[in-house]
């Protein structure tokens, strides 16, 4: 795969990534819904010696790509935007769905794949760590567009971004007691433990460091590539640390979009700031969905039908335990969430990219990989298709449009 063909493949994509916006909006349904549509159409073109032909074409939806170029870019953007004041207001929620939702979620998914798929316990219970993350983007652009609640959508997304990093380590704990060949309960407590905060703290303080730089400098380019620097490089330590990476570039984007931003960046900065990071993570979101319509093997999913409606029944039921037990306590230390709000929570809790990077990451020779494999690209499919068309009749049923409120 030489340099030119690369660099053909990311025109083609990031114009079809255009005309698809363009239909998208005539349309009126969800901008990653069309991307992945828009690739499942682009995966039938058979025109010779189109760099889009799966011979040709370069493969970008790996692990090392997802994990190390995307993410961390989609995660910074997310984080500086948010509110820490905001988030502290719904700190119960988040934090409870963020991990123990997380946790539950997965293993009631995995013991239900275990049962009705017949995928063996530890294996099955690594498959619900991968599809226990939830990747929201369609659902909060159909938020904004109807102007559902700002609360609403700060919970949906702050949940998102949160659970992230629970999920990456969740799976590397149980990938690493597979690989050992035993399970410790307790060992496996400790180091998600050590991880989750460790990524914390180092985000913590990256973030600061940087934001204090920052109020040296007056120069947008400077800054823009500082904070660039922050978001890939609190990754890339946080990974080298064993600790986790999605934590540490959320805590570092809080720390720099709440305190950086407000105390060492002039308006023109922070102006400029924003119009980056949101085109990054359009370019970014535009080739991971239209890679994902890509790269999904319609006649294997169709082969494997039954498991795979088996593993979208599990991660739903999942996500319904999840929420509707949890939710009711957190509603006993802080602001309640309404039952309404409860019933979007779980639908808009949509699978992407990182089930994918975590999926693809699993070496060759791991059990039930290829099943693994069908099962979360259908769970991804579903979810972006089934859930993301049917989020905005939803809302509108529920009344949560033009500003609904969260009384039960």
């Amino acid at each position: 795969m030489s340099a030119t063909s690369a660099v053909e493949f990311l025109i083609w994509l990031l114009i079809a990534a255009s005309l698809i916006a363009v239909v998208a909006k005539r349309l009126r349904i969800p901008y990653t819904v069309a991307l992945v549509l828009g690739g499942l159409a682009l995966s039938l073109v058979r025109l010779p010696l189109s760099p889009l032909q799966p011979a040709l074409r370069p493969n970008w939806l790996t692990p090392d790509v997802i994990l190390i170029l995307f993410l961390p870019a989609l995660i910074f953007e997310g984080s500086i935007k948010l509110d820490v004041r905001e988030l502290f207001r719904d700190w119960a929620p988040l934090l409870v769905l963020a991990n123990v939702g997380v946790l539950l979620a997965a293993l009631v998914t995995g013991y239900l794949v275990h049962w009705a798929v017949g995928v063996p316990l530890l294996v099955a219970l690594i498959f619900g760590a991968i599809v226990s993350a939830t990747d929201p983007i369609s659902v909060l652009a159909i938020f904004r567009d109807l102007r559902t609640s700002p609360r609403l959508s700060l919970l949906v997304e702050g949940e998102s971004l949160l659970n992230d990093g629970t999920a990456v380590v969740l799976f590397q704990v149980l990938l690493a007691g597979f690989l050992a060949g035993r399970f410790s309960a307790g060992k496996g407590l400790e180091q998600f433990v050590f991880a989750v905060a460790g990524g914390a703290i180092l985000g913590v303080v990256l973030g600061y460091a940087a934001s204090k730089i920052t109020q040296k400098l007056d120069d947008p380019q400077i800054e823009i590539t500082l904070t660039t620097i922050v978001a890939y490089g609190s990754y890339l330590i946080a990974h080298h640390l064993h600790l986790s990476g999605v934590i540490a570039t959320c805590a570092a984007g809080l720390v720099v979009g709440n305190y950086g931003a407000t105390h060492g960046m002039s308006e023109r900065t922070r102006s400029a700031l924003e119009s980056f990071w949101e085109y990054l993570a359009f370019v970014m979101n535009s080739l991971i969905f239209l890679l994902i319509g890509l790269e999904v093997h319609m006649g294997a999913l169709a082969h494997a039908w039954l498991p795979v409606l088996l593993a979208i029944a599990a991660v739903l039921l999942g996500r319904v335990l999840s929420v509707y037990a949890l939710v009711p306590l957190t509603n006993l230390f802080g602001a309640k969430i309404s039952t309404r709000w409860q019933h979007v929570i779980v639908w808009g809790g949509l699978r992407g990219s990182l089930a994918l990077a975590l999926a693809l990451s699993l070496d060759n020779g791991f059990p039930e990989r290829a099943r693994i494999l069908d099962l979360t690209f259908g769970v991804v499919v579903f979810s972006i298709l089934v859930q993301g068309m049917t989020i905005k009749p939803l809302l509108q049923w529920l009344k949560l449009t033009d500003g609904g409120t969260n009384e039960i």
